[in-house]
């Protein structure tokens, strides 16, 4: 009943808000890439959402929790405050069940196969594109929940910002760039550091005696400098690019706890057309991540190396063919600093091909695709999917798909020798595998409006899980992820609105007991105001239901109230603001971790 009048209120709110606006038709501009071609968000078969530049500067967030907490189908967790362990669901997923991208390039650990989150400065992002769902007919193994890719800034011009707030949070940034057309450069360093709070408390702690409990009390604090670069240069048709991106840092976990973190991707492409109905792009791609924790001697190294060559061929009526061939190789290593001596050393290749036909037949858009890879450990996985889109009348789409995914096990999933036997990998394993199916409608009446619902249900097989008298890693678990995601926006005037309303049930299968840290119900919402030219001001709201945790504690629901506002000093210069926890409300991501109460950052641009 509640989700009935959560509906039949936007509906309301959505035609209201039509009886006013002005009838103007729907040019959508942004350009995303979930099927590994530049399409606009209209025309892609998949829950496609995007947060652009603009997006992020008008939210004046620190980092991507409290930028991506506003998105339908997103959870995150954060063991404490800026700079711990932050990690992403998507749709119920696993965070090392998602694909993260930058640039192109695979970005997340072979070691542990997720991504350092935290480690991601919003200063240095152009934009960040979330596909909801199995991608992995085009994009391969991880993408079971589906795919975020993230694309760095690129500068026109010189600028600065800095900026101070809560906890001892100073942060700063400079780049420069000049672009004519597709060619020229954009450069930016930047640095972070936060004095922090305490980032665990007594509920951490199993009872009185536990002797792995490592509250303290002591503030965790963060410290790191980031750098992206871009370039590119036309050679005749073909355009010749490079990107990279780094970020280093150091975090505090107790008074004497240091992780030292190196992440880096880097990519360099050749693209352009081939003939008059043929164009491709080569992508030679590399990404590092260094994981260095003294306290518990132990080193994580990983090494990828990519190479791409995909081609898309115009087939007339509509029609387009997108095929390629995709290798990787990882390098991980875990080694005991004490000992000096690594407790693995591996690798693995994966060698892919890829296919995708997409049509347009009138009012009807269909697309399949198909992708076989064969990894060097587990051997080949075919993964397929289909979609059929239907836009019947002026303002109204209707999409179903069907899609396969899977995801490979990590190196340590495979090879670490455990502690003592305990919590080892297993060579033998095999790769998790999902079926998933999604119905979407989209109701666009305006160019300002647009309202969207979509229904999914995921079935996932042989999830790893460590089991057994010393548990050691086994292909044994089900799970089952379904859900509903409801999304609204509108534009009027001097007025912008966005609001998302998610409800999953994500299950082990097996034991029928709910997934930890996925909030059943999820709310979220934005409203902003322009206050002439110079001023701009606006509130988030965020609401998660309860959800259940480590040692069966269900972490308690929480509604939060954050204000930001903008306004422009001179031509050049901008003073952003962002108020955070306005009620100061404590509650908890992860049991035994405190979260940031009431804080503020200000920050001053200059961008002439």
């Amino acid at each position: 009943m509640r989700h009935s009048l959560i509906f039949i209120a936007l509906n309301a709110a959505l035609a209201g808000a039509a009886a006013h606006a002005d009838e103007v038709d729907l040019q959508p501009t942004v350009q995303v890439t979930a099927s590994r071609v530049a399409e606009t968000v209209d025309q892609a078969l998949a829950d496609v959402s995007v947060v652009t530049r603009a997006d992020i500067e008008a939210s004046v967030a620190r980092d991507v929790l409290e930028l991506l907490r506003l998105q339908a189908g997103v959870d995150l967790y954060r063991t404490g405050g800026p700079g711990q362990q932050t990690s992403l669901f998507l749709r119920g997923a696993n965070s090392n069940q998602v694909l993260v991208l930058i640039d192109g390039v695979r970005a997340a650990a072979a070691t542990t196969g997720a991504f350092a989150f935290e480690q991601l400065p919003l200063d240095a992002v152009e934009r960040i594109e979330i596909v909801r769902g199995p991608r992995a007919s085009y994009w391969g193994a991880d993408a079971l929940g589906g795919v975020i890719q993230i694309f760095t800034r690129r500068l026109d011009g010189p600028r600065a910002a800095l900026g101070y707030g809560s906890y001892r949070d100073a942060a700063g940034s400079a780049g420069i760039g000049h672009w004519d057309g597709a060619d020229g450069y954009s450069v930016q360093v930047g640095a972070r550091h936060v004095g922090g709070f305490a980032a665990t408390n007594p509920g951490i702690c199993a009872g009185p005696d536990d002797p792995y409990c490592i509250y303290t009390g002591a503030d965790s604090g963060l410290r790191k400098t980031n750098l992206t670069a871009r370039g590119a240069h036309t050679l005749g048709s073909q355009l010749l690019s490079a990107s990279l991106y780094r970020s280093q840092g150091e975090i505090q976990f107790d008074p004497h706890g240091r992780s030292s973190v190196i992440e880096q991707v880097a990519g360099v492409n050749v693209e352009g057309a081939l003939g008059a109905d043929w164009s491709h792009r080569l992508a030679l791609g590399h990404s590092r991540e260094d994981l260095n924790t003294p306290l518990y001697s132990v080193l994580y190294l990983t090494r990828r190396s990519s190479l791409l060559w995909q081609n898309e061929f115009r087939l007339g009526d509509g029609q387009r063919l997108v095929a390629g061939i995709d290798l990787v190789h990882d390098k991980g290593e875990t080694r005991d600093i004490d000992a000096g001596t690594p407790r693995y050393r591996d690798s693995r290749d994966n060698r892919a091909l890829f296919a995708g036909w997409r049509a347009t037949f009138g009012a009807l858009d269909g697309e399949v695709a198909a992708r076989h890879d064969h990894d060097s450990l587990f051997g080949g996985a075919t993964t397929g999917s289909a979609a059929l889109g239907w836009r019947f009348g002026e303002r109204w789409r209707a999409y179903a798909s069907f899609g396969q995914g899977f995801r490979s096990p990590t190196m340590n999933e495979l090879f670490d020798p455990g502690y003592g036997g305990w919590f080892a990998g297993n060579p033998q394993l095999a790769p998790e595998r999902s079926r998933s199916t999604e119905l979407g409608v989209e109701f666009t009446p305006t160019a300002q409006q647009q309202l969207k619902a979509n229904l999914y249900s995921t079935r996932v097989r042989d999830l790893i899980s460590f089991t057994g008298p010393q548990n050691q890693a086994e292909n044994l678990a089900h799970a089952a992820l379904d859900g509903a995601e409801l999304g609204y926006r509108l534009d009027r005037g001097d007025w912008s609105a966005q609001a998302t309303y998610t409800w999953q049930d994500a299950r082990n299968a097996d034991t029928d007991t709910p997934l930890l840290r996925r909030a059943k119900h999820k709310l979220s919402g934005l409203l902003e105001h322009r206050f002439g030219e110079r001023l701009g001001a606006g509130a988030e709201v965020v609401y998660a239901s309860r959800r259940h945790d480590v040692g069966g504690v269900e972490l308690g629901a929480y509604a939060l109230l954050n204000l930001r506002a903008r306004y422009a000093l001179a031509p050049a210069w901008e003073l952003r603001a962002r108020l955070e926890n306005l009620t100061d409300r404590r509650y908890e991501l992860v049991r035994g971790y405190d979260t940031p109460g009431r804080s503020a950052f200000v920050e001053v641009t200059w961008t002439p």
